[in-house]
């Protein structure tokens, strides 16, 4: 079965029914999200090793963009999936990929430090506030991250810190939700479409093990710029570009004209 297939028959039989209770009621879309992992759309740009759909930016953006029309919430998820997911795919551990192909495993970004700004998530890629201090095999994060889509929801976040020894730049991590000392904020810390669990993660510290990093310390900075970012606004533009057209009637037959040139 072709991915925008796969889309189709979750967008009908699960994301539609449901956007009242996403939206309206601000509830997280936990059905959306098992139903788009059995469905394959969470693994969709894991590569074909893993038994993900082996595809890219262009898809993923295609995803977003039907989903956005249908329930902007989900698609805030799975644009934030995606983008963590694309940088997972370059330095995650093999079992991780694997995980998120399976559909058993949703991921997100834990970059930004500030609130909602005018210039957006992407203004506050290029530093970090959050400390890194490793004592042997172990490494803890000290941070106040916010704009968190899927907060408390997520099973692993992409996180922000200093390096631990290099001069500058920054180092990324791979945060799993459930290590001690996360904290969520009861109330939602604001900045996403309702139901997406946009909001504030503390780490005061979270431990993480050594190879959690991603990519070399102090190298965190060149894969903002080279993969975050580029995902990032082109994902966001996709869903941005659905979101003013009207919403559609049929979502099983909602289309874009690639649709009935291609299928994968």
């Amino acid at each position: 079965m072709s991915y925008r297939i796969a889309l189709s028959e979750v967008l009908t039989s699960v994301i539609a029914p449901s956007t009242e209770v996403t939206g309206g009621q601000g509830k997280f879309p936990r059905g959306a999200v098992t139903a788009l992992g059995r469905a394959g759309l969470l693994g969709l740009t894991v590569s074909a090793e893993f038994d993900g759909g082996g595809l890219g930016l262009s898809e993923a953006a295609e995803v977003v963009a039907r989903t956005a029309r249908v329930c902007p919430a989900t698609a805030a998820v799975l644009q934030s999936h995606y983008v963590a997911v694309a940088v997972i795919e370059s330095y995650g551990s093999s079992w991780v990929r694997g995980e998120i192909a399976a559909g058993r495993h949703l991921s997100s970004l834990a970059l930004a430090e500030d609130g909602p700004s005018e210039q957006g998530v992407e203004a506050q890629l290029w530093a970090s506030r959050c400390t890194a201090a490793r004592s042997g095999d172990v490494v803890a994060l000290r941070a106040r991250k916010h704009q968190v889509v899927a907060a408390g929801e997520a099973d692993s976040y992409v996180w922000s810190s200093r390096p631990l020894t290099a001069p500058e730049g920054l180092t990324l991590w791979v945060v799993p939700a459930h290590a001690p000392d996360l904290f969520v904020p009861a109330r939602p810390g604001g900045g996403g479409p309702d139901g997406s669990a946009t909001s504030t993660v503390l780490a005061d510290p979270v431990l993480v093990p050594a190879d959690a990093m991603l990519g070399g310390d102090g190298g965190g900075l060149d894969i903002v710029l080279r993969t975050v970012l580029p995902w990032l606004l082109e994902l966001r533009a996709a869903a941005g570009v659905e979101a003013l057209r009207p919403p559609a009637v049929d979502v099983g037959s909602a289309r874009r004209p690639a649709d009935s040139l291609a299928s994968s």
